[in-house]
């Protein structure tokens, strides 16, 4: 409760929480978080929006459409490209501009199948020492526990490993609040050079939940999955929060590990042009493509744009003439698209429209390619 109370207060003396009064009486509250979002290795500011509640007696006035699009200004003059939220109800997020980009999902797998992992094949483990070799199911890194001072290193390491891996979605918070997380007797947190690993008990000690588990390394990876291992006396199952392409899969002997959707996560552009020159894509994209965006609620979303993509590197440039055959987006499309949803797609669920076919394939390969997936709510 005190964590949360000096988070509320943080957040109220940066301005980043809203309420709505009927006269003295708060009916209503709507709140962001400071965060950093990945795309494609690299990140970019991001505002993960929380906390937005409507007083059950005030509810179908129009207070929580209120609070949003206040919100949205607030978080657009504040610089954000980006904006993402677990939406209570996605109706009200749709209708101002945020769409189903990724998801929360869970690996489920008996900890008895973590005893008996298999071993890197040899031509991947030629570099592996004598000494890690010998180690069953292969090498593994060293790790220590990590504490609420570790908390900038947390975030840090974190980073590290989604620009090594290429991530795309996953998200960090300050360290202030990392901080408040890690001070928490019934959580347990490994730091490695490489990776971090947070988890807890749950139902009981019949289960561990892990929270997070990112290694940018084999060894690192087998070093986590070992300290699991080690709770087989009491628990029956993990069940971790991982990208739903984590390689856990292809280190059991069995395949045993379920993994399943937890929750979809929406994201909405809060500035177009800054989101495309953050955003990593793949080195072979080369895209040259007209695009023409309309948004109600930010004016430097709309018009038409030459969007140019190749060595990694994106950009988002008004066009200085137009064009009818312009690919057209709204800020559902353009959300749905940032977040790797195949054009086709789009065009059936009525998102885009218009452009070029021979176009998509482009698109599709600059910005899908990899799952996009958050570790944790807020």
């Amino acid at each position: 409760m005190a964590a949360r109370t000096a988070s509320l207060q943080r957040s109220a003396a940066a301005g980043e929480i809203l309420g709505a009064f009927d006269g003295t009486w708060l009916i209503g509250t709507a709140r962001y978080l400071p965060m950093r979002q990945w795309w494609r290795g690299r990140s970019l500011p991001m505002a993960g929006v929380a906390g937005v509640k409507v007083a059950p007696e005030e509810r179908g006035r129009g207070v929580g459409r209120l609070l949003m699009v206040r919100l949205i200004a607030d978080m657009a003059g504040n610089g954000y490209p980006l904006s993402a939220l677990y939406p209570a109800t996605a109706p009200l997020y749709r209708s101002l501009g945020w769409e189903f980009a990724g998801g929360k999902y869970e690996t489920t797998l008996p900890v008895t199948a973590l005893a008996t992992m298999i071993g890197p094949d040899a031509a991947a483990a030629a570099d592996a020492t004598a000494d890690d070799a010998s180690v069953s199911g292969g090498p593994v890194a060293a790790l220590r526990r990590a504490g609420p001072a570790d908390s900038a290193a947390v975030v840090t390491t974190l980073d590290q490993v989604y620009a090594v891996l290429g991530d795309c979605g996953p998200a960090t918070h300050e360290p202030d609040l990392v901080a408040g997380w890690l001070d928490d007797h019934d959580h347990f947190a490994y730091l490695a050079a490489d990776g971090f690993l947070s988890y807890r008990w749950a139902d009981g000690t019949d289960s561990v939940r892990v929270e997070i588990l990112a290694a940018a390394s084999a060894p690192t990876a087998r070093a986590f999955w070992r300290i699991l291992s080690s709770h087989g006396s009491m628990a029956r199952t993990v069940r971790a929060c991982l990208p739903p392409d984590d390689p856990v899969s292809w280190l059991m002997r069995e395949p045993v590990a379920a993994t399943r959707l937890v929750e979809g996560w929406m994201l909405r552009c809060l500035d177009a042009p800054a989101a495309v020159a953050a955003r990593g894509f793949p080195q072979a994209a080369q895209v040259s493509v007209r695009v023409d965006l309309t948004d109600p609620l930010v004016d430097g979303n709309s018009g038409q744009f030459e969007l140019e993509i190749s060595s990694g590197n994106g950009q988002l440039t008004p066009a200085a003439t137009r064009q009818a055959a312009a690919l057209r987006l709204g800020p559902r499309g353009l959300a749905a698209l940032y977040g790797g949803v195949p054009v086709s797609t789009l065009r059936r669920a009525g998102l885009a429209a218009g452009g070029s076919p021979a176009d998509d394939d482009a698109l599709d390969m600059a910005f899908g390619g990899r799952p996009a997936f958050m570790l944790h709510g807020f």
